[in-house]
């Protein structure tokens, strides 16, 4: 039987004195598109940093791709896509050199590239389809195309696990749609994508199962269900209220009792 990507059991998650999230049981296994939704401060950003070992746990346990997270030496398999990018800098750079820097997770800074790199860079720009644009600077590309840059350079490590912190803010209707496309087009080549997103409306013909965080736990795990979308295009999900929760709105048989 195959080990879970991801495998939180009972984990207190927070910071110095501060709790954010308590008895977080969560799964992640190859092949799902997981949706982490819930209102701002709920503890979704919190609860992606601890799987990429920023955040520690206080109680419970975190095993990634079977293992003890604290043993865990192939962190190049997890790709993070932040939501605040700093691509392009005050130094002017291209594409090609911003992939590039993914691979830095297989062999440190100081390694020459080899053709080893070169080719996974060239194929992780042609998996997102701006290997067209290797030679442009990046700060000169739209919002959508420097997202994509993003999940370039995270597939660049072979990251088998994707993780994007709202993948489709700030960029237009027609840009979110071919993002999402290309996340799915992932998923169907053995990616395993899980996305922190404020608005399910774009990914629900990808998503395999949800995840709602609220008032610290998880108050909804599983399918993509009519009733949960709808619940998260609602206001109250966009908004900083902790004490709401798709619970509140939902027929009973979809509630978890988490």
């Amino acid at each position: 039987m195959t080990s879970p990507l991801v495998h939180l059991s009972q984990a207190t998650i927070g910071y110095d004195e501060s709790i954010v999230l308590s008895d977080i049981n969560v799964t992640i296994n190859a092949g799902d598109f997981t949706a982490i939704v819930g209102p701002n401060g709920a503890g979704k950003s919190t609860m992606v940093k601890a799987i990429l070992g920023l955040v520690g746990l206080t109680a419970g346990t975190l095993e990634l791709f079977g293992v003890p997270a604290s043993e865990f030496a192939d962190r190049w398999r997890i790709g993070y896509v932040p939501q605040r990018h700093t691509v392009g800098g005050p130094i002017p750079a291209t594409v090609r050199e911003v992939v590039t820097s993914g691979r830095l997770t297989r062999g440190g800074v100081l390694r020459w590239p080899t053709s080893m790199d070169r080719e996974s860079v060239d194929t992780a720009m042609q998996r997102v389809s701006i290997d067209q644009l290797a030679r442009r600077p990046v700060h000169r590309l739209s919002g959508g195309q420097q997202r994509r840059v993003l999940i370039a350079r995270a597939l660049a490590g072979d990251a088998d696990l994707l993780l994007l912190d709202e993948p489709t803010a700030g960029i237009d209707i027609e840009s979110q749609a071919a993002l999402v496309d290309v996340l799915g087009e992932l998923r169907a080549s053995g990616v395993t994508v899980a996305v922190v997103t404020h608005d399910l409306q774009p990914f629900t013909d990808h998503l395999t199962r949800v995840l709602w965080v609220s008032r610290g736990q998880i108050s909804y795990d599983g399918e993509p269900t009519r009733e949960i979308v709808a619940a998260a295009s609602e206001p109250f999900a966009h908004h900083d209220h902790a004490d709401e929760t798709p619970r509140d709105s939902m027929p009973d048989d979809l509630r978890t009792g988490r």
